[in-house]
This record gives C-alpha cells, sequence and structure tokens, in this order.
C-alpha cells in the first residue's frame, strides 16, 4: 500500500488536489483518509463551548485512533471511519466503512504534525497558499457549510485559526516531500503526484 499525506493550511486547496487525484483512478484503487473524521467527540459540553474549541491544534485529534486505523489498513483490514458533524461539533453514531486499497491518501490540515503517523506515510505533500486566499475560501465554506456568520468565522480565524497555522501547520513544510503551491490550480503537480501514483500501481 502507497500511503500519501496532504497537508496545508484551512482553505489551501487540500481537499481539491485529492478530488482531482482520485479522479483519475479507479474508485478500488485509492482510499482517502480525512482526520476531520477524527477530531474528538465533545458531546459533553455546550454547543457555545463546542464552537470555541480550537479545531488548528493538534491535541483537537484523536491521533491514537487515526494511527491505529491507518496501521490496519496497511494490513489489509477494514475499519470503521468516524463520521465528525461541524454544525453540532460532535462525533456522529453512524461510521463509514473504508476497506484497503493499493492507495491510502490521509488528508488534513494537521497531519504532518504528528511524526508517527507521519512515519506511515511513502508520500508527504504541503499545499501551500496565500493566506488571504485561504481566509476568503474558510469565510464562504462555514456560511455555507458549518452555520456561522461572518463575524464569528472572522473573530475564529482571529483568535485560533491564524496563530495556530503559524504555530503548528506552516512549520510542516519541512517534513514535505512535495510542496504544492496554487493548491488544486497547480495542474503540474497534480500531475506528477498523479504519476507517481500510476507507476507505483504498475509495478504491484
Amino acid at each position: 500500500m502507497l500511503v500519501i499525506g496532504i497537508a496545508g493550511g484551512t482553505g489551501s486547496g487540500k481537499t481539491t488536489v485529492v478530488k482531482k487525484i482520485r479522479e483519475k483512478f479507479y474508485d478500488n484503487e485509492v482510499a482517502i483518509l480525512s482526520h476531520d473524521s477524527y477530531y474528538y467527540d465533545n458531546s459533553h459540553l455546550s454547543l457555545e463551548e463546542r464552537r470555541q474549541k480550537n479545531f488548528d491544534h493538534p491535541d483537537s485529534i484523536e491521533f491514537d485512533l487515526m494511527i491505529d486505523h491507518v496501521k490496519k489498513l496497511k494490513q489489509g483490514l477494514s475499519i470503521k471511519e468516524p463520521v465528525y458533524s461541524f454544525i453540532s461539533c460532535t462525533r456522529q453514531e453512524e461510521t463509514n466503512i473504508v476497506e484497503p486499497k493499493q492507495v491510502l491518501i490521509i488528508e488534513g490540515i494537521l497531519c504532518l504534525t504528528n511524526a508517527e503517523l507521519r512515519n506511515l506515510m511513502d508520500i508527504k505533500v504541503y499545499v501551500d497558499c496565500d493566506s488571504d486566499v485561504r481566509l476568503t475560501r474558510v469565510i464562504q465554506r462555514d456560511i455555507q457549510e458549518r452555520g456561522r456568520d461572518v463575524e464569528q468565522v472572522l473573530k475564529r480565524y482571529k483568535q485560533t485559526v491564524r496563530p495556530s497555522h503559524i504555530q503548528f501547520i506552516e512549520p510542516t513544510k519541512r517534513y514535505a516531500d512535495i510542496i504544492v503551491p496554487q493548491g488544486g490550480n497547480n495542474k503540474i503537480a497534480i500531475q506528477i503526484l498523479t504519476n507517481h501514483i500510476l507507476q507505483t500501481l504498475n509495478k504491484t
């Protein structure tokens, strides 16, 4: 199994990069694991308290469970990926079954911050993007998908998103084998990644 980690700041275009890579392959060739699924459950807190949580801090992710799931997939075992709601900020009762494939893509802003998880990756990618572009995307996404208004998004960006990006996320560039500027718009970088995956699949 070829394991690829794709990190980068929130709104950098990671999901678009993953989507464009996956489009080049059959469903039975590539599995995707998002660390957004592994946020700790906060159902014991009030909704207001949940929304105050820093989702850009490594401590917000249940890395032990995610690492265990990656190891099981590498062993050829299927796993039950948690389902997390950003509207209620809680982990849901249902799970998604993820089957082992020839290629596993791990995607998330913090996926390169954990050394044990990094060591399970064959290729590490950092998707880079200007902060003003990321902020614009975050505002649009959080309003449309996460039930927040502009004031809430800007407050959260100032208090947690930007400081955590500087402290935790941007420094993980040094672990990357490939840095992809412009996210999903960088067709050449996506093609290079796709070609490498194809070469790996052809060798197996």
